[in-house]
């Protein structure tokens, strides 16, 4: 059965189920096309070297452990980080529950406070709910009204007993950039841990976790161009986890299950290629959504939401005035393929918690498109999109 999170595909590299010809996609935050030269570096991993890396009793096991061995090596080296830090998962939301409920199992004995945002994803949020249910006190801060968090705030929440500090890096619906150098200083110097999702951010801009003191940092290969079902979660050395899944002993005991070899090679391959064009593609993709923003502040009653200077450059995400929200997106989607907040959101048809927690109304979150541009978003398919979204303003108001 297809997850509720399938993606269409775009027109140069489609995935997933056919697109229609006339369709621009425009949902790279939701997910990417794999790069074709993942899916060839990953195609042996598939056939002739289908080991388990954990057999390790003959030679064909040995073979698919090196190159474990060898894609560990490379993503390490993407991240700056040892080979021993990274624990395999199947993206960033296996990996956010690892490092919140392990992060906090551990530390059972230092206290039973955690503290987050009210526009984290929903593998962050529902983890934290779920360990206030059992007894943790949870602190979720408010954002301003460009999406970013006050530090002030998070020194003034801190709490003896505070063990975790979770934030996001980059907004998946509205693309802001957390200050993560200035959370750190305030968690580090009290030993607080500190993790982050940085699934949009992982493959888009060079950095260094463990230079920044981030202790814990999750991301997934599909949202740069790598394949879906495998992430990482990167621990920081001296930082001690209680594994959430129990078996083989795999990930150094943190991850226990078989190794998906042939997505692991892809994940470092789609990692090194990500960042080796980044900045030339986030230049480019930047000079795009400037374009897209132009236009439409052309048509009018189109109010953007989160920090214009603070956000990535592939990232606009806006509320249409006078239209019902409902009846934009059904339009839209005729052409475009855009979305109105997570993919991975609840189908309850609920508006984004993360425009609510900006102020904007239920209207107006309903009313709001979030474009996410990517490699191969070209100019003609920006102003076909403007005059596609002009057209149906037009006959919506």
């Amino acid at each position: 059965m297809p997850s509720k999170c399938r993606q269409h595909g775009i027109n140069r590299a489609p995935v997933g189920p056919p697109v229609a010809a006339a369709s621009i996609y425009l949902d790279h935050q939701a997910t990417t096309p794999c790069d074709p030269a993942v899916v060839a570096a990953m195609a042996p991993w598939w056939s002739e070297g289908f080991a388990n890396p954990s057999s390790r009793s003959h030679r064909p096991g040995l073979e698919a452990a090196a190159q474990l061995g060898r894609s560990r090596q490379q993503l390490a080296a993407a991240l700056a980080v040892p080979p021993e830090s990274l624990v395999l998962t199947s993206g960033a939301t296996e990996a956010n529950n690892l490092a919140i409920k392990g992060l906090c199992e551990a530390r059972l004995s230092r206290g039973r406070h955690l503290i987050t945002v009210a526009t984290e994803h929903r593998a962050v949020l529902d983890p934290c709910r779920y360990l206030e249910r059992l007894g943790f006190g949870l602190t979720v801060l408010p954002v301003g009204t460009d999406g970013l968090l006050d530090p002030a705030q998070l020194e003034a929440a801190v709490r003896p007993d505070t063990v975790l500090v979770s934030v996001m890096a980059a907004n998946n619906e509205i693309g802001v950039l957390q200050p993560l150098e200035a959370i750190t200083a305030i968690c580090r110097p009290r030993g607080i841990a500190v993790h982050v999702d940085a699934a949009q951010l992982v493959g888009h801009q060079r950095f260094e976790p463990l230079k920044l003191g981030i202790d814990l940092l999750s991301f997934s290969g599909h949202k740069f161009y790598g394949p879906k079902g495998v992430g990482a979660l990167v621990v920081a050395p001296g930082v001690e986890l209680m594994p959430q899944l129990h078996g083989g002993g795999q990930e150094g005991g943190l991850r226990s299950g078989s190794t998906p070899l042939p997505l692991v090679v892809g994940l470092a391959e789609a990692l090194s290629r990500a960042l080796a064009d980044a900045p030339e593609r986030a230049q480019r993709l930047g000079q795009l959504r400037q374009r897209l923003w132009a236009g439409l502040q052309v048509l009018g009653g189109v109010e953007l939401n989160g920090s214009a200077e603070q956000r990535l450059a592939h990232n606009l995400n806006v509320s249409f005035e006078g239209v019902d929200g409902a009846r934009l997106h059904s339009a839209l989607r005729r052409r475009l393929a855009v979305s109105g907040g997570s993919a991975c959101s609840s189908a309850s048809g609920e508006p984004s918690h993360v425009l609510l927690a900006l102020g904007r109304s239920r209207e107006q979150a309903a009313a709001s498109v979030r474009f996410g541009l990517g490699r191969f978003t070209t100019a003609e398919q920006i102003d076909q999109a403007l005059a596609w979204i002009s057209t149906q303003l037009q006959q919506l108001r």
